[in-house]
């Protein structure tokens, strides 16, 4: 069925959602706004949409055409910025490589995704010096560098990024196209087979954008996002582009701070001397950033923080408000782009009793606007939302990759039945929060009984003296599945801690009907570290491979 369709003058502009359109606001309501990086550059708004028009002009002069892939290894900084709008608005796909994954697993990335030209930090030469040969469609290199002197190696670099800027042209005609032309590529985490490319279009970011910040400006008290706000990412731009804020942040013209590599000194020194609002991270940021400030008696008071990645542990949540910090969670995935849902709280549920709200603070939270986001059962119907009933998590929303790179049977697989297919197992309350339980790899069945490893890893970070734990099921010859415990002790609680402390912590909540006493691990493992991902998720494939046969 077709509607009637409007009616368009000749001379009427058609005004494509492509990434170029988020500047026009900043421009004329906060041209001179700062964007800084570390504690070394400081650009407006209006020096850095010239500094996008050159590094298009200088990639343009290398050769760069539309459609071309344009792969950047770098820490968050100005630069990365200037990457994120100029390659894109030129026609060109940006590839955000991230440097974290193994180097056989990077040569991959680059060489999947068919990038022809690199922009590297020299902090990763050796790296690349190392994978070269594997690279055979780059053809050229740009060498990126915080020094006077880059590092260069014996690769054959085309020339320096700030000379290249320098000898470009500070205007650049960043054409109109088609809205669903490819902006972005980037490769998922997981911890199983190899890294699978997800992609998205302009018209996908821009509607992001718009998204993020409808959904952070309507929250009436806590956790919301505004132009008063100072952003800094401490998730990686190489990472589902750092959750799409610094587009966002652009388009509301906020002063927005780069930290470079990740040093919890130096994120201490830019909260407090740059006066960052608002920022983003996993639970082991959090923790690394709660430390330093400690150590420095920083107080993080008026800090608002987005924790994403993996699930956010009630003990840390706690220690982060008791800091002053407005902590919440917030829930997607590399596929989503990545926003899906995020644990404002209902003001009704402010009530300032950290035990309370940690229990909202905590969850996946609500959907997004235009996220519509259902709970299922294998055959695709709907599940109660009361609270009980679990399913796994399927979307749909405009900002959702559309496949996976070169891969058409991973694709059809993922968008089964028309829904993208998380894989995550949640529950939703009759006032619209969702509670992710588990992934479907990761729950334990044992005993005839489903055991959520999230929840046991939740409550045993509450037992005093632990850091962190992690919950894998081992084969069981009687019960087919037992959880398996893997605790990490705080440093100075080494001999405080025992598994005999631990198993007691849980049955007191099995004792309440909190937990199945099925769910109470039959083996407690104390260990130094918790293996993780690149993006720091815990790593439960390593897990499952070190501890599995326990």
């Amino acid at each position: 069925m077709v509607g009637r369709l409007i009616q368009t003058a000749k001379s009427a502009y058609r005004y494509p959602l492509i990434l170029k359109q988020l500047w026009h606001t900043p421009l004329l309501q906060s041209p001179e706004q700062e964007i800084v990086y570390r504690d070394r550059t400081r650009f407006t708004y209006r020096q850095l949409g010239e500094r996008i028009a050159r590094l298009a002009s200088a990639l343009k002069r290398l050769g760069v055409e539309p459609g071309d892939t344009v792969g950047v290894l770098d820490w968050d900084s100005n630069r990365f910025l200037e990457a994120f709008f100029a390659i894109p608005m030129m026609g060109a796909v940006l590839q955000t490589v991230n440097v974290r994954l193994s180097p056989d697993q990077v040569a991959y990335t680059i060489d999947h995704a068919g990038a022809s030209t690199l922009l590297v930090n020299d902090e990763f030469v050796g790296l690349l010096e190392g994978i070269k040969p594997q690279l055979t469609k780059v053809k050229t290199l740009v060498v990126m560098s915080d020094r006077p002197r880059p590092e260069t190696g014996s690769l054959p670099f085309a020339g320096e990024y700030e000379s290249l800027l320098a000898d470009a042209s500070p205007t650049y005609d960043f054409p109109d196209f088609d809205e669903d032309t490819q902006a972005t590529t980037f490769y998922t985490t997981g911890t199983t087979g190899l890294p699978k490319g997800v992609y998205y279009s302009h018209r996908q970011l821009v509607l992001h954008s718009l998204g993020e910040l409808a959904f952070f400006g309507i929250a009436s008290q806590q956790g919301r996002f505004s132009r008063d706000d100072v952003y800094m990412p401490i998730t990686p731009m190489f990472h589902v582009h750092a959750w799409g804020f610094p587009w966002a942040a652009t388009l509301a013209g906020v002063k927005q701070v780069y930290p470079g590599r990740y040093d919890p000194a130096m994120l201490v020194k830019l909260i407090k001397s740059e006066g960052v609002t608002f920022t983003h991270g996993v639970p082991t940021i959090l923790q690394m950033l709660l430390n330093a400030a400690a150590a420095t008696k920083t107080d993080l008071t008026g800090l608002k923080m987005v924790i994403g990645g993996s699930a956010l542990p009630k003990a840390l949540a706690k220690q982060a408000l008791a800091a002053g910090i407005d902590i919440f969670a917030g829930y997607g995935m590399s596929e989503t782009g990545p926003i899906a849902a995020v644990a404002h709280v209902m003001s009704r549920d402010l009530s300032g009793d950290h035990d309370q709200e940690v229990e909202f603070r905590t969850k996946a939270g609500m959907a997004a606007p235009l996220v519509d986001l259902r709970i299922v059962d294998e055959d695709m119907n709907d599940v109660p939302h009361d609270g009980k009933s679990s399913g796994e998590i399927v979307l749909r929303s405009p900002w959702l990759t559309q496949g996976y790179y070169n891969n058409p049977e991973g694709s059809e697989e993922l968008w089964a039945g028309g829904y993208l297919h998380t894989n995550d197992i949640a529950v939703v309350s009759p006032g619209g929060y969702v509670h992710i339980t588990d992934r479907l790899k990761d729950v334990i069945k044992t005993g005839g009984e489903w055991v959520s490893s999230l929840q046991i890893e939740d409550l045993i970070t509450q037992c005093p003296g632990v850091e962190e734990a992690a919950v894998i099921g081992v084969k069981d010859d009687r019960w087919g599945e037992r959880p398996l415990a893997l605790v990490v002790k705080k440093p100075a609680e080494t001999n405080d801690v025992t598994d005999t402390i631990v198993k007691d912590h849980l049955k007191a909540f099995a004792d309440k009907g909190v937990i199945s006493r099925y769910g109470i691990p039959g083996k407690i493992l104390f260990i130094d570290s918790i293996p993780k991902t690149s993006v720091g998720k815990i790593n439960k494939k390593e897990l499952r491979k070190r501890y599995g046969d326990m």
